[in-house]
C-alpha cells in the first residue's frame, strides 16, 4: 500500500482534528488548546518531543531505524484575527478563523508523522516535525522556534525542509505549485506619523495641517515606485491603515499610516527603505511639518533551492501523477517566515490547491477572507507527499554519504 492509500485510509481521523482546530482557533505565539489537541494526536508514536519556552511550539523528533541525516517537515498552526463567515457546521464563534488553512497544515502534519513512524524502520534517518504558532500578522514563529532550536532538535541541521500550504482559491484542486528560486516576498512594515500644529478647520493658515501632506506622501510613494524601481524586479507598496483626526472641523496635530512593503532582491529592499524613507521626510518639510518614519524588516524572501524543488516535482509525479504538478512562471507577492528556514536549510515550500469542490478557484474566496473554505479530500494527497518527501530525501542523503 502506497503513501497515498495509506493517508486515506486515516482521513476520518485527519478531518476529525482538523475541524476541531477549526472550531476552536487560536491567534498569535500563545496556542494553548491548539497545542494541548496537537501533543494528544502525537501521543503513543514514539516520538521526542519538546515544547517552546516563548511560544506554544510542538517540536517531535522520530528517530529512524538507521543511522542518517534528518529532513524537516513544518506546519504552522495559528489562526487569523478574523469573524467566520462560512456557515459551516463546525465553523468558529469566537473571533477567530482558520481562514488561513492552518488547521489543516496541522492535521497533515500530524498524519505524515502517523505514517512515518509507522515505518521508522525504514528510516535512514530522522525526521523533524515543527508545529510553528505565530507565522501570521508578523509574530515571526519560525524565527522563535529557530532561537529555541527547532534546527538542532535531532543533534544535526536538517539536510532539508519542506513546507505546505493550502490554498481556498486561486489554484485548481489537489494541484501542487511552486517555483525554482525566488517563491514568495520580502515583507516589510513602514509605519508613518506625520506632525504639525493643529487648529480650527475654518483657518487653516493658522494651523499646519497634516492631513495633505500624509495624501501627498501616500501618493508620491505610489508613482516613486513606478519611476525608480525595475518592474523585472518587482516591488510593491500597499498602504492598509490611515488615521486623522476626530472631528469635521478640528485639523489634528498628527496624520498617521502603515503600510506593506513587499519586494524579490536584497538590492531592492535595501534601496526601498533609502528611497521611501527620503521621499517622506522631503514632502513633510515642504509642508513645514516632521515625519516620523519606522521601516522594520520583517519577514525575508522565500527562496525555494533549485535541486530541492526539481526534487519535490518530481516526487509529486510520482505520488499523484505528473498532472497535478504547476511550476509557477512566476513568484507571489505574499510572504512566509517558512522563509527563515530555508535561509539556513535547502529546501522547496509549495502550495496546494484546496478550493471546494465545484468551485471556480479564480472566483473561491481566497485565503484570509471570512468566506474562505478549504476542501478536506485533497488532505490525503499532502500528507503523501510530506511522507515521500521525507523519506525518499533521507534515502537520497544517504546514498550520496
Amino acid at each position: 500500500m502506497n503513501s497515498y492509500q495509506q493517508a486515506r485510509e486515516i482521513q476520518g481521523d485527519m478531518v476529525d482534528l482538523r475541524r476541531r482546530l477549526h472550531a476552536e482557533p487560536e491567534v498569535g505565539l500563545e496556542l494553548p488548546r491548539t497545542r494541548e489537541k496537537v501533543l494528544a494526536a502525537l501521543r503513543g508514536l514514539g516520538l521526542e518531543i519538546r515544547t517552546g519556552e516563548s511560544l506554544s511550539s510542538v517540536t517531535a523528533v522520530l528517530r529512524g531505524g538507521g543511522r542518517g541525516p534528518c529532513v524537516l517537515l513544518r506546519g504552522d498552526m495559528d489562526a487569523l484575527p478574523v469573524t467566520e463567515r462560512t456557515g459551516l457546521d463546525y465553523a468558529a464563534t469566537n473571533g477567530a478563523m482558520h481562514a488561513c488553512g492552518h488547521d489543516l497544515h496541522t492535521a497533515m502534519l500530524v498524519a505524515a508523522a502517523r505514517l512515518l513512524a509507522a515505518r521508522r524502520d525504514e528510516l535512514v534517518g530522522d525526521v523533524v516535525f515543527m508545529f510553528q504558532p505565530g507565522e501570521e500578522s508578523g509574530w515571526d514563529g519560525a524565527s522563535h522556534m529557530i532561537e529555541e532550536g527547532v534546527l538542532e532538535a535531532a543533534g544535526a541541521p536538517p539536510v532539508a525542509a519542506y513546507g505546505l500550504h493550502v490554498a481556498s482559491g486561486l489554484y485548481p484542486r489537489g494541484t501542487f505549485v511552486t517555483r525554482p528560486g525566488p517563491w514568495m516576498a520580502a515583507s516589510d512594515r513602514l509605519t508613518v506619523t506625520v506632525r504639525g500644529a493643529g487648529g480650527h478647520g475654518s483657518s487653516p493658515y493658522l494651523a499646519k495641517d497634516p492631513i495633505p501632506a500624509t495624501c501627498e506622501i501616500v501618493t508620491a510613494l505610489q508613482t516613486m515606485l513606478t519611476r525608480t524601481f525595475d518592474p523585472f524586479d518587482p516591488v510593491v507598496l500597499t498602504v492598509g491603515s490611515l488615521h486623522a483626526g476626530s472631528r469635521h472641523n478640528v485639523i489634528p496635530e498628527a496624520a498617521r499610516f502603515e503600510a506593506t512593503v513587499r519586494s524579490f532582491s536584497e538590492q531592492s529592499r535595501a534601496r526601498l527603505r533609502e528611497t521611501t524613507t527620503g521621499l517622506i521626510h522631503s514632502i513633510a518639510e515642504g509642508y513645514g511639518l516632521t515625519a516620523e518614519v519606522d521601516y522594520a524588516e520583517e519577514y525575508p524572501v522565500t527562496a525555494n533551492d533549485d535541486a530541492e524543488t526539481a526534487f519535490a516535482e518530481h516526487v509529486v509525479a510520482e505520488v499523484v501523477g505528473d498532472e497535478h504538478f504547476v511550476r509557477a512562471e512566476n513568484p507571489m507577492m505574499g510572504s512566509e517566515d517558512f522563509s527563515r528556514v530555508l535561509e539556513r536549510v535547502p529546501g522547496c515550500f509549495l502550495w496546494l490547491g484546496a478550493c471546494a469542490e465545484n468551485t471556480d478557484p479564480a472566483s473561491a474566496a481566497m485565503n484570509h477572507s471570512p468566506l474562505a473554505v478549504f476542501d478536506e479530500a485533497v488532505m490525503p494527497e499532502g500528507v503523501a507527499l510530506l511522507v515521500e518527501l521525507a523519506e525518499r530525501r533521507l534515502a537520497a542523503a544517504a546514498g550520496a554519504a
